[in-house]
């Protein structure tokens, strides 16, 4: 077969695949890039490159850090920044969590920053009584925003800066993408203040997050013991934020059912203790108890010995230890490690002394041998759909450069609007990347543009970088629709929000999103 149409066939069925949502994103990206080897596109070695790609290396490792500052309470004190600082005020709570969320994402990526930041801003909303639907939309949206303030803001900004520096011999700087993200916060901003209250609907939330602030009070008042001496401070500011309380129940065909326990023994590892038990509602006290199907412990420990425990198959945890700790967790000396490893980060990826990869693992080694962040804590804070969806679709950029595909495309773009010149030429790009990018990964849509963007500069005789920092813009603007990206699916629960809710906001978002990509961009980086 033809290798332009095996290409074109790929990516068709890749597309469908996506659209129909009824397989895995990762099985996509791996049935690509075996699909290219399969068809003789690529030989094996090239069709599985991107799994070993600096790229993929670089966005893993960025997890690891991310994982770092949340774990560590640096995310949970901006959100109680928040709380303190807006007093009720539904437009100040706005402005200040649409500011930070869009500055944490430069950081840490669009996911982790709104993961870290939702439970915080639905609390505010709930308890200065507005719903939190008037927040969620505006916290998605700022935080893709904010992804273009710098270069570890999303994979995409990764992409286009490794595909920039093998094109033209140097990449995107780690702020130069600011050069567009702050028009864009700002513009995001003044959109949402100005008009969001007409745009964004006011939905009853079906799914709240769970206000854990007060956990502690209330564990303390619900199980009395001979060992109640025991429990945490009800404002567990006393355990120093190494320690924490966990309720748990015995799973059914649990290993622990028949085992004896009662209020003060230590666990196999002497990382936790028991200090009470309840059957049926009622404090066994402190004699022994065989333990049974449905029998609940309260158990006090280091957080790692906690979320070990409620993440085996022994028990059922009643609140994630995890989702508490972080709503409380005051910012100790791990905290201030994991801003030093950060800070020591950007400043290897903005002087450039080292490999943006390099720079990433560097950081998320320096988490773990710091011990901010278990190994335990790092594979499970990578986001294993994002790096094999990006690893498996690299392939197929190079299958496109490699077999001519792009430039059919790119040829046929320029004959249909090539005479109207680059700006036209640029804006059906974006529009192509704005329309597949409410569809399906952002991500993909990215990795499937570029090669096509290399092609359009390369026979037009253009700047290349305009057309990949335009890439970057418009693959940000995800907002139409909820499965655009993880994190407007991610507030659509709690914000009660349907289907047809997110057109409202996106679309002039969208707008602006487009006009900077097409009117600011080719001015700060010329054709």
């Amino acid at each position: 077969m033809d290798p332009i149409l095996a290409t074109f066939l790929i990516l068709g069925a890749a597309v469908i695949a996506f659209l129909s949502g009824r397989l895995p994103l990762a099985v996509i990206a791996v049935g690509v890039s075996l699909a290219l080897w399969a068809s003789g596109v690529l030989p094996l070695q090239d069709a599985l490159a991107g799994f070993g790609d600096p790229t993929v290396l670089f966005i893993a490792a960025l997890f690891i850090v991310s994982e770092g500052l949340d774990s560590s309470g640096v995310t949970a004190l901006l959100g109680r920044a928040i709380a303190a600082r807006s007093r009720g005020n539904s437009r100040r709570a706005l402005l200040l969590i649409m500011l930070i969320v869009a500055a944490l994402t430069a950081l840490i990526s669009v996911n982790g920053a709104v993961a870290a930041l939702l439970p915080m801003t639905v609390i505010i909303a709930v308890r200065s009584g507005f719903p939190p639907a008037r927040l969620l939309l505006p916290l998605a949206f700022a935080a893709h925003a904010g992804s273009l303030l710098a270069l570890t803001g999303s994979p995409v900004n990764v992409i286009v800066s490794e595909i920039a520096r093998e094109e033209t011999g140097h990449g995107f700087g780690f702020l130069e993408f600011g050069l567009v993200g702050v028009p864009l916060v700002v513009g995001t901003v003044l959109i949402v203040m100005l008009c969001g209250r007409g745009l964004v609907p006011e939905r009853a939330a079906s799914a709240l997050p769970r206000d854990l602030s007060g956990h502690a009070d209330t564990l303390f008042r619900h199980y009395s013991s001979p060992v109640s001496s025991l429990l945490p401070d009800p404002a567990l500011e006393t355990v120093g934020g190494e320690e924490g309380v966990a309720e748990v129940i015995v799973a059914p065909r649990s290993s622990l059912i028949g085992e004896r326990a009662f209020p003060g023994m230590v666990s196999a590892s002497g990382a936790l203790i028991v200090l009470a038990i309840q059957r049926n509602g009622k404090d066994t006290g402190s004699r022994e108890t065989i333990l049974a199907g449905g029998d609940a412990l309260l158990v006090r420990g280091p957080w790692a010995a906690l979320e070990a425990l409620t993440a085996s198959d022994r028990v059922l945890a009643v609140d994630e230890p995890a989702l508490w700790r972080r709503q409380i967790l005051p910012l100790g000396p791990a905290g201030y490690t994991a801003i030093a490893v950060l800070l020591g980060m950007i400043i290897l990826l903005v002087s450039g002394a080292v490999p943006a990869a390099v720079a990433g693992l560097l950081g998320a080694g320096a988490m773990i041998l710091t011990r901010v962040v278990s190994m335990g804590q790092a594979y499970r804070s990578i986001s294993w759909t994002t790096v094999i969806l990006v690893a498996g679709m690299i392939p197929l950029s190079t299958a496109f450069l490699e077999t001519g595909a792009a430039e059919v495309i790119g040829h046929g773009l320029i004959l249909a609007v090539g005479a109207a010149g680059p700006h036209m030429i640029l804006l059906a790009m974006c529009l192509v990347v704005a329309i597949l990018g409410q569809l399906i990964s952002n991500t993909a849509t990215v990795l499937i543009m570029a090669p096509i963007a290399i092609a359009i500069a390369g026979e037009m005789n253009l700047s290349l970088l305009p057309f990949l920092m335009a890439l970057a813009v418009t693959g940000a603007a995800a907002f139409l629709t909820p499965v655009a990206t993880p994190v407007n699916m991610m507030v659509m629960g709690p914000g009660g929000y349907r289907f047809s809710d997110y057109w409202r906001l996106g679309l002039p978002l969208l707008a602006l999103f487009l006009a900077v990509a097409v009117l600011l961009v080719p001015l700060i980086w010329p054709f």
